[in-house]
């Protein structure tokens, strides 16, 4: 294992945890993309591209659980980055092959690169606002199977497809549905979705 690797890894990911943290707490998290998520997010996605272009994916085995996991969470959030969203699924799904990360991980990424295109997900682990101010699962490719689909990754059943959020996210509704997708629509098109 590679430590100096792992702990820059977990670091990374830290950083994106306490800037979130902040950012729930006084709401402005769920405002837009904010403007200092979105700093934190470029930042690390430079990071992670270094590493992918040095040592290929950090699976277990090179950055330890702990820095695998901070990998694939920094790729998550790397919503402004397409090209190196799309060119890690297939890194991933050999780290997979390999058994150096749980396939959950490819799961989730797919369905993000998904939802940013504005595609039916296979897994159902992308979940957007509606109309109503719940949170719904976005638009599954096939509903009668996903669960099947969900299992194959290691992912529990999809019990509900909408909820009413709590904690940290009740009550951040879009209060202007149709404004937030326009606003979310042209950011996308301006990083290339």
């Amino acid at each position: 294992m590679n430590e100096t690797l792992r702990a820059k890894l977990v670091k990374l990911a830290e950083e994106d945890g306490r800037v979130r943290a902040e950012l729930a707490a006084t709401g402005e998290l769920f405002k837009g993309y904010n403007a200092q998520m979105r700093e934190v997010h470029e930042a690390n996605a430079d990071e992670l591209q270094k590493i992918l272009d040095e040592f290929g994916w950090p699976g277990e085995p090179l950055a330890g659980k702990d820095g695998a996991a901070a990998a694939w969470l920094i790729l998550q959030h790397a919503i402004g980055r397409p090209a190196l969203q799309r060119g890690s699924v297939p890194l991933l799904k050999e780290a997979v092959a390999r058994g150096e990360v749980p396939a959950a991980q490819v799961a989730y990424l797919e369905d993000r690169i998904a939802f940013s295109e504005k595609r039916p997900q296979k897994y159902g682990t992308q979940w957007d606002w509606g109309r109503d101010g719940r949170m719904h699962v976005w638009t599954l490719a096939d509903p009668e199977r996903v669960n099947d689909f969900r299992a194959s990754v290691g992912l529990p059943p999809l019990t509900r497809l909408a909820y009413e959020p709590e904690g940290e996210a009740a009550g951040m509704a879009p209060a202007d549905w149709d404004a937030r997708q326009a606003e979310m629509e042209a950011w996308a098109k301006s990083v290339g979705w």
